[in-house]
């Protein structure tokens, strides 16, 4: 066995985590902050890639561009979807669940409607499309480049909720929602920026894996299930879910290394129920009881 195809292996597990963990950000905030289980989270995935294919092909915008402006349009999307339906839903789980599969229906077809059924593509500066060489390992350098993404992402989010006046509101309305309040904190206000903030990182996920893959209306269907996965094996928070997203995609790549594509899944699925089965609150158990 030759260390360069094992050291190659290693990479690409890195690069599979960090597409995992960026699926996954979105969806963490959300669940964590207001436990809304938000079904059209693939969904607003893919208005991430059809907004940067729009801005890309109808306005010119250059793709680094696209990106965040992917944030704010998708953020806005969410802030109209929570203001206009989830508000109205919070503690009521199976509604809110069942709500947002409907939204995501909607948004689905709409997309469907406006472009159409045929796949999209987005245009990346050439060096984006290149891969360069460590020793006898190649390195594709957009994978490189989500990493890197990936990393700025959950640096600016453990800021955001650890160091900033924001952030000790979030944790506590999480923690005692009327408590919160009495201390003058909107716990209304809260939600709505969590979720738009949520939806916006699920908008720059769809701008880096319209890249990767192409652009469909169902192309989130592909990340939500395991956005999903990571989150509940994470048990909910930011660090379990890095911890999920990176052990996950290691061990799919070392998997698929040994065997194939498709069998290195079905472990990383039968491994994903096993530990449920005796760990189901997930790798991290929350603190505090969200009231």
């Amino acid at each position: 066995m030759e260390f360069g195809s094992v050291l190659n292996a290693l990479i690409l597990g890195l690069s599979i985590a960090s597409i995992w963990l960026i699926a996954a950000l979105g969806l963490t905030i959300i669940y964590g902050a207001a436990g809304v289980i938000n079904m059209a989270h693939g969904a607003l995935i893919m208005l991430g890639a059809y907004s940067a294919y729009m801005l890309q092909h109808y306005v010119g915008v250059p793709y680094l561009l696209c990106i965040p402006a992917s944030f704010v349009i998708v953020a806005v999307v969410g802030l109209i979807l929570e203001r206009g339906l989830i508000q109205y839903l919070y503690n009521r789980p199976l509604d809110t669940l069942l709500a947002t599969y409907g939204v995501a229906l909607v948004l689905v077809q709409g997309v469907r409607l406006i472009f159409g059924s045929d796949p999209k593509y987005l245009a990346v500066p050439e060096i984006f499309s290149s891969s360069f060489m460590i020793g006898s390992v190649s390195i594709s350098t957009f994978r490189v480049i989500v990493l890197a993404v990936t990393a700025l992402l959950v640096f600016g989010i453990w800021v955001l909720f650890y160091k900033t006046r924001f952030g000790v509101q979030v944790r506590a309305v999480m923690q005692n929602k009327e408590m919160a309040a009495s201390f003058g904190i909107n716990a209304s206000r809260v939600y709505m920026l969590t979720f738009a903030l949520g939806a916006g990182l699920a908008g720059v996920a769809g701008s880096l894996f319209g890249v990767l893959n192409i652009v469909l209306p169902t192309m989130g269907d592909s990340y939500v299930v395991q956005a999903f996965l990571m989150v509940v094996v994470g048990g909910g928070s930011l660090a379990g879910t890095i911890i999920a997203s990176f052990a996950s995609g290691e061990l799919q790549s070392m998997f698929a290394f040994f065997t194939n594509d498709t069998f290195a899944r079905f472990l990383i699925f039968v491994l994903i129920v096993v530990f449920l089965r005796f760990k189901p609150q997930g790798l991290f158990a929350k603190a505090g009881v969200r009231r």
